[in-house]
C-alpha cells in the first residue's frame, strides 16, 4: 500500500487532475477539495504526465480513483489519455473536462471509456456531481449533450444507419456467461480460448461499459436481454 492510499478512507475518492493551465487546476482542486469524499492527490500538466504518475514512470507512483483530464493538453491529449488509462488500468473512472461544447469532443470522449463530460463553464454545478456519478458506475452528461446524443440517435433511426451495439459479438458471448456465473476457467473451457483472453476481454468489457464488478455486470446482461431475471 502506497502512503497515499493508506492515508485515505475509502470513502474518499482520490482524484488525478490533469490541465496544462495550473490556474485552471488551482480552481478546479478548490471545488473538489471542499467536499469531504473528494480530494486532489496528484496533478499533471498534461496527458503523458497524467499516465506516468499512475504507472511510475514520473519518479513517483499515485494510487487514484478517479481521474479528470482536460480535453486539449499538448504532448498528449485527453482524449488520448483517456484510452490509454482506461486501457492500463479497467477499475479507473475518466472524467472528461473543457471548455469545448462540441459534438465531435463529446463522442470521442465516449469512445475512450470516458464516464462523462463536464463543461468548464458549469464546472461549479457539475464537476462534483459528475464525480460522485462516475464513482457509483453511471454517466454523467450536462443537458445539452443528453440532447446531442438523442438528436444522433433519431438521425440514425430515420437513415436507417443505427449505431452498432457497444460490444462485440464475443464480448456479448463472455458478458452472458459470466452474468450466467461462469468461472473465467469454464468460459475458456466454452469458447476454446485461454483463461488470460477470457480476463483481458471481461477487463475490457467493463472498461467499455462503465461498470466494476460481476454483480453490475449481470445487471447490465439483464436489462439488454442477453440473460432472463
Amino acid at each position: 500500500m502506497t502512503a497515499a492510499s493508506a492515508s485515505h478512507a475509502p470513502s474518499t475518492t482520490r482524484i488525478l487532475l490533469a490541465d496544462d493551465h495550473a490556474l485552471v487546476r488551482r480552481g478546479v482542486r478548490l471545488i473538489l477539495d471542499n467536499e469531504p469524499d473528494l480530494q486532489v492527490v496528484a496533478e499533471a500538466g498534461d496527458g503523458a504526465e497524467a499516465i506516468a504518475l499512475l504507472q511510475g514512470t514520473a519518479g513517483q507512483r499515485v494510487e487514484v480513483d478517479l481521474a479528470i483530464l482536460d480535453v486539449a493538453m499538448p504532448r498528449m491529449t485527453g482524449l488520448q489519455a483517456a484510452r490509454e488509462l482506461t486501457r492500463l488500468h479497467p477499475d479507473l473512472r475518466v472524467l472528461i473536462l473543457t471548455m469545448h461544447d462540441n459534438e465531435q469532443y463529446l463522442f470521442e470522449a465516449l469512445k475512450a471509456g470516458a464516464a462523462g463530460y463536464v463543461l468548464k463553464s458549469l464546472a461549479d454545478r457539475d464537476l462534483i456531481a459528475a464525480c460522485r456519478a462516475a464513482m457509483r458506475g453511471e454517466p454523467f452528461l450536462y443537458p445539452g449533450a443528453v440532447s446531442t446524443l438523442i438528436r444522433t440517435y433519431l438521425d440514425h433511426a430515420q437513415a436507417g444507419q443505427m449505431p452498432d451495439s457497444v460490444l462485440t459479438p464475443r464480448e456479448e458471448e463472455i458478458v452472458k456467461l459470466v452474468a450466467e456465473g461462469h468461472s473465467s476457467k469454464e468460459i475458456a473451457d466454452t469458447l476454446v480460448i485461454s483463461v488470460k483472453t477470457v480476463e483481458r476481454h471481461r477487463a475490457n468489457i467493463l472498461a467499455k461499459l462503465g461498470l466494476k464488478d460481476r454483480l453490475e455486470l449481470t445487471r447490465y446482461a439483464i436489462r439488454t436481454g442477453l440473460i432472463e431475471p
